[in-house]
């Protein structure tokens, strides 16, 4: 019998992480190279992938790919197959998320009926499609090696709609999370139950994270109006989704397959 150890022991595994230079993205490469694993850091930033990769060590690998071109992303897996030889782990976190950090403030001020059908279609070709063409493209490399696991980042607002209140400043134009960012996190969980039951008993398990708001420069009366909401006062620390996808990732969560590991400080739970 395996000890809970090694059930965690991603050594020999590889990984490929989408939208690696993100808030998340970042953590979740660290991560799993901490794990044993080797990683294919997917992202658009070359620079910022560059810098990600000399920090991880030769153990990853930058690739520079728009998850929503095809052609992009069927080359993207055959550079990580060509350096390491399979491919065990995809990790969809690629997503455009609209931040409300410092210096953003005014950047969202679009109504529902006035929200643009250009932005509309880039959060699906992104926060979707990506992670479709993703899925589609690994899983081949999966069923020849005869196991895989996909983890697709999902958004408590995947689960329910935003509350607007947190947005927004007196004495200020309205702003809103918009309407894409759950549509499409709502989808993401419908996209991660279809994979899990279609390849449910050939050895690929297909699981969703999905995380509470993270802590970054937010400023502090967007802080205090979420951590308001949630049941443990406050936001994720960057690093506090690393276990679950670890967790998800491994031999840990073996029998677990088409299910959604929600991390969000009991923000759901109201």
């Amino acid at each position: 019998m395996a000890t809970i150890q090694s059930a965690f022991d991603l050594t020999g595994r590889v990984a490929l992480v989408t939208g690696a230079a993100g808030l998340l993205g970042r953590q979740f490469c660290r991560t799993l190279v901490q794990a044993g694993a080797s990683v294919a850091l997917v992202d658009l930033n070359q620079a910022a992938l560059a810098e990600l990769s000399a920090e991880l060590g030769e153990r990853s690998l930058p690739v520079a790919c728009n998850v929503r071109e095809k052609a992009e992303v069927q080359a993207a897996i055959q550079t990580t197959l060509e350096k390491f030889g399979q491919l065990d782990i995809l990790v969809n976190s690629a997503a455009l998320d609209p931040k409300f950090d410092a210096g953003e403030a005014g950047k969202h001020s679009s109504s529902f009926e006035e929200y643009s059908l250009e932005n509309w279609n880039n959060s699906l070709s992104v926060n979707l499609t990506g992670a479709f063409l993703f899925s589609q493209a690994a899983v081949p490399h999966m069923l020849s090696h005869g196991r895989g696991v996909i983890i697709n980042i999902c958004s408590t607002y995947g689960l329910g709609g935003p509350d607007q209140r947190i947005y927004q400043r007196e004495g200020k134009p309205p702003s809103f999370k918009p309407v894409d960012y759950t549509v499409t996190k709502a989808g993401i969980l419908g996209l991660t139950k279809y994979l899990a039951t279609y390849y449910g008993t050939q050895n690929i398990r297909v699981n969703a994270l999905t995380p509470g708001g993270v802590r970054n420069t937010q400023d502090e009366e967007f802080v205090k109006a979420y951590s308001a909401r949630a049941v443990m006062g406050r936001m994720a620390n960057q690093d506090e989704m690393n276990g679950a996808l670890l967790f998800l990732a491994s031999d840990a969560s073996s029998y677990m397959t088409g299910a959604n590991l929600v991390v969000d400080g009991g923000w759901t739970a109201w």
